[in-house]
């Protein structure tokens, strides 16, 4: 039997310092089996390589519906890096003229806040109002004896380290420790991601505080491994300093594919994340 061919798809792939994605346009049309197609396009020596892909869709609550699939396939709740690159294609696709935009996830709706570039008329960073965030054991999907787990001593495989949870709209736990750059993060990322405290897995960050507006962080994402950045993971760790004394804002949260902005609003106590977006090429992609 000869194999019928199969429509190409169109994507986009975009990063956000450094925290890649394929970006797919699904407002006509939808994607079947995102899960597997995740898993088929991310690899990045036989595929075109990413963290995962973006599905961009329709709203009924919202301007555009954001669907974030991991590279392994799981499906994430929100991905601030992504968030701002789906605004960037909004705007410089011309689905919308707007420069605030609301976007909806599976954690909530968020709101975009697009700084255009006077000379090239494209988006080249985003604002993002990411809401609040919170140390609840319940939000952040951990289960611990007190309503919140602060500083609490966990051996991992790099011997006893002090893990924060912490929630932003997805799980994380935050490791502040020197020594970051030499660290073995593939030895000691994946045992704290599956560890039975968290309910359904989480994102782990391991940070320096270098002054009380200035950390530096490395992020082993759920579902994808060590990543070059985490909108939600800069957030995490920006307001667990805070919570503990070691930082105030505005704070510089600086990655390995570049820095992010971390405020907390005087009026709402919101978490705004200000950072670049960009695109890097089109093409399509042939599933076989």
């Amino acid at each position: 039997m000869t194999k019928q061919p199969t429509t190409p798809i169109a994507f986009t792939k975009m990063h956000g310092i450094g925290n890649d994605y394929i970006y797919i346009d699904c407002l006509s049309a939808d994607i079947e089996n995102p899960s597997e197609l995740s898993i088929a396009m991310s690899p990045r020596h036989t595929a075109i390589g990413s963290d995962g892909i973006i599905l961009i869709c329709a709203s009924t609550i919202a301007d555009f519906k954001m669907r974030i699939f991991n590279a392994d396939g799981s499906e994430a709740m929100m991905c601030g890096n992504g968030s701002r690159c789906v605004g960037k294609y909004a705007y410089d696709h011309k689905l919308t003229d707007k420069t605030m935009l609301t976007l909806e996830t599976l954690s909530g709706v968020k709101h975009l806040y697009l700084h255009i570039n006077e000379v090239t008329g494209k988006v080249d960073e985003v604002t993002v109002d990411m809401g609040p965030a919170s140390f609840l054991c319940e939000d952040a999907g951990v289960d611990y004896h007190d309503s919140e787990m602060i500083e609490t001593p966990i051996e991992t495989a790099i011997g006893t380290r002090e893990i924060t949870a912490v929630s932003m709209g997805n799980p994380h736990g935050v490791i502040f420790m020197d020594g970051i750059d030499e660290l073995d993060i593939a030895s000691v990322g994946p045992g704290l991601e599956y560890h039975p405290m968290w309910r359904n897995r989480a994102n782990i960050e391991f940070a320096t505080v270098i002054d009380p507006h200035t950390i530096r962080m490395r992020v082993w994402e759920r579902g994808s491994g060590e990543t070059q950045a985490c909108g939600t993971g800069a957030c995490a760790t920006a307001m667990a300093a805070i919570r503990t004394g070691r930082a105030e804002s505005p704070v510089t949260v600086k990655l390995l594919g570049g820095d992010l902005t971390i405020s907390v609003d005087d009026v709402t106590g919101n978490v705004m994340m200000k950072g670049a977006a960009e695109e890097v090429f089109t093409g399509f992609y042939c599933p076989c």
